[in-house]
């Protein structure tokens, strides 16, 4: 099977296909008149040649807020995790929790759920899936049901964020949103969606159980005062996330700093000496420098678009094409862009820096909000990454529990078109309801 190429290939590619679309595309813009009208003009595009290497440098400038956020917020998780205490709260509430199974499957959905609606767990969750497979297995389920439960909960959880600062925080960010605005309605698309995962877990363990298995608990020794105290700091963090945002108006600045106050008190609490901290700060930031790489390239997309006088080219056709046709039909469209692009690239950094500011400026001519345009971004990117062969994480995640990508695509295929119809449904409200932030 030939190798796909990496994003970095994909999005030189674009750079290069952008560069000789202002040779082909007629330039054009959107001028504001005196009273707030906004009208198209033509003008004559700028063709671009060597820029393509200064778009790559402009790119970076233009989203080093957020390149520093990704960096900063990687390495505070990756020091958080070093502590060990994530890893010993479930084992424990797993061992806890003992032979009363099917509660064990829907609190560990639900609390994989959590952890991609919050923080974005992603990558995160591989280690688990190593963990809590053998866990179900030694229930008598297979070890789809451990994807289930930690692969699929995430993505769920991942794709309805209503705090995750990786989709959420940047999409907004990109679209000149207030930071998690509108996130009363997300946490009822999550809190929608997860019921339904959960329901369907306890479907499928009632069908897939072998009776014959005994049900056993993993060996989990009793949280040390370390790790409690880590635990309480990481609970903080969130409530006091959630009470500066909504309170204080934090942003950026503010939401990087929280994170790494608590990745740095979680290493004093586990009795990391200085140089320890620090060393997994770096250890973090370098495993997450590829996604927070790719904000800065994939920018340098819109900034060659830009110079080369045809983003509005492009929004006008696009506005033309889909003039008559209805705001479900607009947000519609933008919602099957997100998730055929996911194929291609399948980082939600990468595809909210080349997307978000072409999609920004297109739903306020077609009149869709531009909360409903990141939801359908959130929706699009999310879904399709269960089963997308690009996906580095469901790759990993498939090896980790040993289950073949062919046997994977049969199993989900069915479930991805049910989460994709029902991601459209839930859009639809934000077009004819009165929902705050939308």
């Amino acid at each position: 099977m030939k190798k796909l190429p990496n994003t970095y290939v994909i999005i030189a590619i674009l750079i290069v296909f952008c560069a000789f679309l202002t040779w082909v595309v007629p330039g054009g813009e959107y001028v504001t008149s005196e009273d707030g009208t906004l009208s198209y003009e033509n003008v004559h595009a700028v063709p671009q040649t060597w820029q393509v290497f200064s778009a790559i440098y402009n790119g970076f400038v233009k989203q080093a807020g957020i390149i520093i956020f990704i960096l900063v917020v990687g390495g505070a998780f990756w020091l958080l995790n070093a502590t060990g205490a994530v890893d010993a709260g479930i084992r424990r509430l797993i061992n806890v929790i003992g032979r009363r199974d099917k509660a064990v499957l829907v609190t560990l959905t639900v609390l994989f759920s959590l952890g991609g609606a919050i923080f974005g767990m992603s990558e995160e969750a591989i280690p688990f899936v190593g963990i809590v497979v053998p866990l179900v297995v030694s229930m008598g389920y297979d070890a789809i049901m451990g994807l289930l439960v930690v692969y699929v909960a995430s993505n769920i959880g991942f794709s309805s964020a209503f705090l995750n600062p990786f989709t959420v925080g940047i999409a907004q960010e990109m679209a000149e949103l207030p930071l998690f605005s509108g996130m009363g309605y997300r946490i009822f698309c999550w809190a929608f969606l997860t019921a339904i995962l959960c329901v369907f877990v306890v479907l499928y363990a009632r069908k897939t159980r072998k009776p014959t298995v005994e049900v056993t608990a993993i060996e989990a020794a009793p949280l040390t005062v370390r790790q409690k105290w880590v635990l309480a700091v990481l609970l903080l963090t969130v409530i006091a996330l959630v009470l500066g945002v909504t309170l204080r108006g934090w942003y950026m600045p503010e939401i990087t700093g929280l994170f790494l106050a608590m990745g740095i008190l979680c290493g004093i609490i586990a009795g990391f000496p200085a140089n320890r901290i620090a060393d997994e700060l770096i250890a973090g930031a370098k495993d997450i420098l590829s996604a927070a790489l790719v904000v800065g390239f994939a920018s340098g997309i819109v900034i060659i678009l830009q110079d080369g006088k045809i983003v509005d080219s492009i929004l006008h056709g696009m506005q033309e094409s889909l003039e008559g046709t209805g705001e479900v039909s607009s947000l519609s469209a933008m919602y099957g862009i997100q998730a055929v692009i996911n194929f291609l690239i399948p980082s939600a950094t990468a595809k909210a820096a080349i997307t978000i500011p072409i999609m920004s400026p297109f739903s306020d001519l077609v009149g869709v909000s531009r909360q409903a345009m990141v939801l359908a971004f959130q929706f699009g990117d999310g879904f399709t990454n269960m089963i997308t062969p690009t996906s580095g994480v469901l790759m990993a995640a498939l090896a980790m529990a040993r289950v073949p990508y062919a046997k994977w695509v049969k199993w989900i295929w069915k479930g991805v078109l049910v989460l994709l119809v029902l991601g459209l449904l839930l859009l639809l409200p934000t077009l004819f309801m009165p929902i705050a932030g939308f």
